[in-house]
């Protein structure tokens, strides 16, 4: 077996899972929260560039055999306890979204930093349009977040 990048896998396993637990959350406060502005459309957009970061990992994850990680998925559960209602909901559910982003982000720069040393083209080319991507999405949720806090905690519902 050819060692070289042998923990790469590891990565692509864990940012391929990340991803997708973000889609999935992402589908679900889009679906939950669809009465207020942008929040719908704006997670349904976030939600297609994760499942594109998905597709641009396939050649990367038989390249590198990738290794099935479940750490994703119990930070999903650790994250979301179903449908949060009313500001405070969705500032709880905004605020979920952001820490799962930042684990992809941190996820696509280890990454990065693995393709340089490896001289990887196509895997640094990968992490870079896919952090960009990601870093729009944190930011977008940190943004949606200061605008619906002081409603939240400071005004009764």
């Amino acid at each position: 077996m050819n060692t070289r990048g042998m923990h790469v896998g590891n990565y692509l396993g864990l940012v391929h899972g990340s991803e997708t637990r973000l889609v999935d959350a992402l589908t679900k406060v889009s679906e939950h929260h669809g009465d207020e502005p942008d929040v719908f459309q704006t997670c349904q957009l976030l939600a297609r560039w994760s499942r594109g970061h998905i597709e641009q990992l396939a050649p990367l994850v038989e390249k590198y055999r990738e290794q099935r990680n479940p750490e994703p998925d119990a930070l999903e559960k650790a994250l979301f306890h179903g449908p949060r209602s009313g500001g405070l909901g969705l500032v709880r559910d905004l605020h979920d979204l952001w820490l799962l982003a930042n684990e992809v982000q941190l996820c696509w720069t280890v990454l990065e930093q693995a393709a340089q040393a490896l001289r990887d083209e196509e895997l640094e080319g990968v992490c870079q349009n896919c952090a960009r991507e990601t870093k729009r999405q944190v930011k977008f949720f940190l943004t949606r977040i200061k605008q619906a806090a002081p409603q939240a905690l400071v005004v009764a519902e």
